[in-house]
């Protein structure tokens, strides 16, 4: 393997960021060069909800929803590193995505 790419999302941001430095560490335990966490924009998904579907049109209720994400490239990846990130144990609430890149 080349280069691992590794894309992890969260709604909540000291989660996400602990999810990270364990990663982290388990790569440089491996002896593979990491790149990053660089964090990209975060997304906010706004909604506007009536309060009274039926009358008072002019009342609403507003939410958001910030979903937090971090990329990690891993260069010179070993087949060592690959196992150790197969066997980490990361919070439920992240979202990890992981791409092969040549």
């Amino acid at each position: 393997m080349e280069k691992i790419r590794i894309k992890l999302q969260a709604y909540d941001h000291r989660v996400l960021d602990k999810a990270v430095s364990i990663i982290t560490d388990a790569i440089k335990r491996t002896g593979a060069e990491v790149k990053g966490p660089i964090p990209l924009p975060t997304k906010i998904r706004r909604y506007t909800v009536l309060r009274s579907p039926h009358i008072n049109k002019d009342s609403r209720e507003q939410f958001e929803i910030k979903i937090h994400r971090r990329l990690i490239d891993v260069m010179n990846a070993l087949p060592d590193t690959v196992d150790q990130l197969m066997k980490l144990e990361l919070a439920p609430e992240v979202d990890v995505e992981v791409r092969a890149l040549s």
